[in-house]
């Protein structure tokens, strides 16, 4: 009989064909059958080509270690292989930190009571006893390291139990010997990270940076406006080399650090659900830094004593916000009120530049005397303003200021009948010209109905009193009248 070529069968009798050979020919049915059984539990189990076992389910997480503070939690899981298997790939227990309420003050720490244990009982001998405090100038962290106490050594006793914190100061806990730290994902030892975006395991990409300088400032010292920081952002920095002070205001038109012209001290803040961390070198350096995420709106400003040399910012957003952003940064709204400009008085060593911002206050001729203003009284008058203004409010006249072709009032504001966004106690009211019409004279209470003047960049935010306004003395009566006319302003 010759040699097979590929694909040709050889016939052993009638009705029986030479199967495909697995270990060995069959030579019947029944031995078929048991050849091919045995064939594949010998293959199956006694193969050099066979992978790791399986893993069973994860089980349950553990209570937590600690009563009170961090602790772990622990869940188990098994590996299931025949003989001739590899070993899994992967740990058989899986740790979790924990957080609870904060340890009420005065509790015993957990390396306390572990080291507390062998107070009392014979360790190096069988009659010394000592009491013990933990140690935690020994090489390895996770070794239960006790000082005897009035005595100048310590005792290793083993390891510590999972949970133990590594060292007084370290967020991080012992794990089976070893100093382990959670990731985002709560896993002690996991390489997981947050991305800037907040998300964990992320890729910076459900985010966006910004990052500029502001560089725009007028020709007057006082606050700027420099930009807003949305509620959410993330990973806030703000950094200049000048004499002049950052400064950050809530939603509220309260101040959280440099504010009513008081420079606040370095140190940590808390603002918008963040803490704020605000550092000042003793050069000109000044930063500001904030994890986040904000949970309101902030406003950043300026406090400018010299030329802006220009301010760096930056933060991420995340996208969905970065729209109403732009939008809401240039409409009329809260976030664009500031303070108004105030002189300040020039330093000694200022250069002849910085003289120039700030102009001197230099004796000026008398001007000719102001034409009489328009008559302003009446119902009608008293109603088209009250209801066409942003600002009604009562004030008392602290100072004047002429400048260039405008005059400044600082005023005081004693009540409020309207506004749409809050005023603050002491707050700058413009008029046009050096003859302002009506004329506030110092000293005294009116009732001043004012409007909001906004720059197109946005940096200026003023209240106007406009030509032949309304601003009458303050009185009883006028007070009744302007709360009546109240009523009837159009919805």
């Amino acid at each position: 009989m010759g040699k097979l070529r590929p694909g040709e069968a050889k016939w052993l009798a009638p009705g029986h064909r030479e199967s495909d050979p697995l270990c060995f020919p069959r030579p019947h049915q029944l031995w078929n059958l048991l050849l091919l059984l045995w064939t594949l539990l010998n293959c199956s189990w006694w193969g050099s080509a066979q992978g790791p076992g399986e893993w069973t389910p994860w089980g349950s997480w553990s209570s937590c270690s600690s009563s009170c503070g961090q602790g772990l939690s622990v869940r188990s899981r098994r590996c299931i292989r025949f003989p001739g298997e590899e070993l899994c790939w992967g740990n058989t227990h899986e740790y979790r930190l924990c957080r609870l309420q904060d340890c009420p003050p005065g509790a015993r720490l957990f390396r306390d009571l572990q080291c507390a244990l062998y107070n009392g009982h014979p360790v190096l001998g069988p009659q010394k006893t000592y009491q013990w405090v933990p140690f935690y100038g020994a090489p390895n962290q996770c070794d239960l390291n006790c000082l005897a106490v009035g005595h100048a050594f310590y005792h290793s006793f083993g390891r510590v139990l999972d949970g133990t914190p590594c060292s007084g100061d370290s967020q991080g806990l012992c794990v089976a010997g070893r100093c382990l730290s959670a990731g985002c994902d709560g896993l002690m030892g996991s390489d997981a990270r947050e991305d800037h975006c907040g998300r964990c395991g992320g890729a910076n990409d459900s985010c966006l940076f910004v990052q500029r300088v502001f560089r725009d400032a007028g020709d007057f010292a006082g606050y700027w406006n420099v930009t807003l920081i949305p509620q959410g952002a993330r990973h806030i920095r703000a950094a200049h080399r000048s004499r002049n002070h950052l400064a950050l205001m809530v939603r509220d038109g309260s101040y959280v650090l440099n504010g009513n012209w008081a420079v606040s001290p370095p140190g940590t803040y808390q603002a918008a659900g963040t803490h704020v961390v605000y550092t000042r070198a003793a050069g000109p350096e000044e930063t500001l830094h904030a994890t986040g995420p904000t949970s309101q709106d902030l406003l950043l400003q300026v406090l400018l004593k010299e030329p802006n040399p220009g301010i760096e910012f930056e933060f991420w957003l995340p996208r969905e916000r970065y729209g109403p952003f732009q939008e809401q940064a240039q409409a009329l709204g809260w976030s664009l009120r500031q303070p108004q400009p105030r002189e300040v008085e020039p330093q000694p060593h200022e250069t002849p530049t910085v003289l120039a911002v700030i102009p001197p206050r230099t004796p000026t001729p008398s001007p000719d005397p102001c034409p009489p203003c328009p008559d302003t009284r009446g119902r009608a008058h008293r109603l088209f303003h009250y209801c066409g203004s942003d600002f009604v409010f009562q004030a008392r006249v602290l100072g004047l200021l002429h400048q260039a072709q405008e005059t400044r009032y600082e005023v005081r504001v004693q009540l409020v009948y309207k506004n749409r966004s809050p005023l603050r106690a002491l707050e700058y009211v413009w008029a046009p010209g050096h003859c302002p019409c009506p004329p506030l004279a110092l000293h005294r209470e009116y009732l001043l109905a004012a409007r909001r003047l906004i720059s197109p960049d946005g940096t200026q935010d003023r209240l106007l009193l406009p030509h032949a306004g309304y601003a009458r003395p303050w009185s009883p009566a006028e007070d009744s009248r302007t709360r009546l006319i109240a009523r009837h302003c159009p919805v």
